[in-house]
């Protein structure tokens, strides 16, 4: 059982996983601190701290000054103002991923294709070396 579990373990995938898990895991802490520290501050400054969260609808038709109030009195409400605070989160992180995302594929240098080293036959249309005067499968000549 235990070789079994190593094989398993030491085949190539699992480990692209668990190292992909462990850098998502490190690359969301560089996202959010990027939003939280960097983004949402300006945010803040240029809309003026607006917050939606007591935005509420109580579905009891009773009235409640705060969210908060309305929970503790147990009574159940449609919380809208929530929904637009996280999608407006949303918004700013993934706007945040877009400018990472952006900034890494400048900095990543573009490969040229490698050179062709094969070439097509006129008469059959096989691949063949470029330095190639005959064809193998055809046995036309090739310029």
């Amino acid at each position: 059982m235990f070789k079994e579990f190593k094989t398993f373990i030491m085949r190539g995938n699992v480990l692209d996983l668990a190292v992909g898990i462990i850098i998502g895991a490190a690359f969301g802490k560089i996202v959010s601190s990027f939003v939280g520290d960097i983004l949402t501050p300006i945010l803040s400054l240029a809309l003026g701290k607006i917050d939606f969260s007591n935005l509420f609808v109580v579905l009891n038709g009773e009235a409640y000054p705060t969210l908060e109030a309305a929970k503790k009195a147990g009574v159940a409400t449609l919380n809208y103002g929530l929904f637009i605070n996280a999608v407006i989160d949303f918004l700013i992180v993934g706007f945040a991923i877009f400018l990472i995302v952006r900034m890494a594929n400048k900095l990543k240098k573009e490969e040229a294709p490698p050179a062709p080293n094969t070439k097509e036959c006129p008469e059959c249309l096989s691949s063949i070396p470029l330095k190639a005067r005959k064809c193998a499968h055809c046995g036309s000549a090739v310029q």
